[in-house]
């Protein structure tokens, strides 16, 4: 049993009018099909013929009480046909019997099951068809046979699929790409589906094509794709592992399209709504101050919107934001803007005290912010990034009397050492003052030395020797 989650549906904004593979099928229905023809050379049988003949002329009256038989042709067709303008029509001709009645699609796995047929096997096999418009109207019917229907898409032929429109979706130039992503509008509202897109890294995907410049119409589809997994509380607490919230707070700043902003004010109302665990909220909400939310919010406010939702959700996300940034702490501040991956001077990385306070906080949870600089040390290509990254771990040595030494064991050391050949002077000269700091053994010692020293250049006195 398949339990989609229920939105209004015109929330889903179909664009069938408009997209290529619609254009393309309306041409598609005008076609007539010689049947005759595939009878007369036994390619189909003779009742496969009467009945698709019969379906052509008066699909409604016949449909109604040859149901059975309708469903057990449109298989045989699909499955032993292989001309591409027929099975074009055929998959037209299905997909409007589907979109006409939803309840069809409990009509064909019933038929199908008891005719020992498998559904899914002929349209999965369809996706590999060279012809666009073939792989991606076998797509939308798979997505219509696995949501609108009792019968969950079993789990290697789910993987599959949803491994295939993630490739889709990936693939340059792709003009079904409306198609593809309405697919996936589709399955993700069906919460046993949503685990296994996350399995085939499907976040990912959808956050790599969301950071590059799309059209709006697929900008909204994709994050309307994020927004219906933030509805599963265990997926809500772990999407920011994937950046969503830098990325769909870039794009809240450049937005100009009523329905784009509506989609992200809702997945970043259910970012701080659906997680079980209070301090997931409290991270996720410190997240958007982080990424200037906060701001966004109050150029928001001075707009009229004529959807409600926006004004409400616009309220709600302000006063969550704002209570948030009076319980900060500096170290809240520091970790959310390490775990965000975009450092920048802001006033935490140079004060003194922070360092005294708080360097040994790198250490917890298994040295997950020392971990997240030293990875953006090695794979970061901002300046400013790098050099703060460096800056930040030289003062993290320099606090905590075991940090060379868990430095070396993470491998960061060296990471540090290779940035002082870096074509950027701020990084080089970060990466060398950093490396300075992890020269130096002790700095407590070094300093009692200094302090030593001074007092007995006042007395006049030769100063100490000693290795710092």
């Amino acid at each position: 049993m398949t339990t989609a989650l229920y939105l209004p549906e015109e929330n889903i904004d179909m664009i069938a009018a408009t997209s290529v593979l619609q254009q393309q099928a309306a041409d598609i229905r005008t076609r007539t099909i010689n049947w005759a023809s595939y009878m007369q050379s036994q390619m189909i049988s003779e009742e496969d013929y009467k009945a698709i003949s019969a379906l052509d002329k008066s699909r409604a009256s016949f449909l109604a009480q040859n149901s059975s038989q309708v469903v057990k042709t449109l298989l045989n067709l699909v499955s032993h046909l292989s001309k591409d303008s027929t099975i074009q029509y055929i998959l037209v001709l299905l997909d409007d019997l589907l979109q006409e009645d939803r309840s069809r699609v409990d009509q064909f796995h019933e038929t199908a099951g008891k005719l020992k047929q498998c559904i899914w096997g002929p349209f999965l096999n369809l996706l590999n068809r060279q012809d666009g418009f073939i792989v991606n109207m076998s797509s939308r019917i798979l997505a219509k046979f696995a949501c609108w229907g009792h019968e969950t898409m079993p789990k290697s032929d789910l993987n599959f699929y949803l491994q295939f429109l993630k490739d889709q979706l990936a693939s340059n130039n792709n003009e079904y790409i409306q198609s593809v992503a309405r697919c996936l509008q589709m399955m993700l509202r069906v919460d046993e589906y949503r685990f296994a897109f996350v399995g085939v890294d499907g976040i990912s995907t959808l956050i790599r094509i969301l950071s590059t410049r799309v059209n709006f119409q697929v900008q909204y589809q994709l994050i309307f794709c994020l927004w219906v997994l933030t509805f599963n509380p265990l997926l809500a607490a772990k999407m920011n592992k994937f950046s969503v919230i830098p990325i769909l707070a870039d794009i809240l700043s450049d937005c100009a399209k009523e329905k784009v902003t509506r989609i992200i004010l809702a997945v970043f109302r259910n970012l701080i709504e659906k997680p079980e665990d209070s301090s997931v909220a409290k991270d996720h909400c410190i997240a958007m101050v982080q990424c200037k939310v906060l701001k966004q919010l109050s150029i928001l406010e001075q707009r009229r919107f004529d959807d409600e939702d926006i004004t409400a959700d616009v309220e709600y996300l302000s006063e969550k934001l704002q209570n948030s940034v009076q319980d900060l702490s500096s170290f809240d501040e520091y970790a959310t803007e390490v775990r965000s991956g975009r450092l920048e001077w802001s006033p935490v990385h140079k004060s003194a005290k922070f360092w005294r306070e708080n360097a040994q906080r790198l250490n917890e949870k298994n040295y997950e912010l020392l971990r997240i600089l030293v990875h953006l040390l090695e794979t970061s290509k901002d300046a400013i990034i790098l050099s703060v990254a460096c800056f930040d771990i030289g003062e993290y040595v320099r606090h905590y009397p075991r940090g060379k030494h868990v430095l070396e064991q993470l491998g960061g050391k060296q990471i540090v050492m290779q940035h002082l050949g870096h074509e950027d002077p701020n990084v080089r000269y970060e990466a060398l003052l950093a490396v300075q700091k992890l020269m130096v053994h002790n700095w407590e010692y070094l300093g009692k030395q200094l302090e030593k020293e001074n007092e007995n250049q006042k007395q006049g006195a030769a100063p100490i020797a000693g290795k710092a």
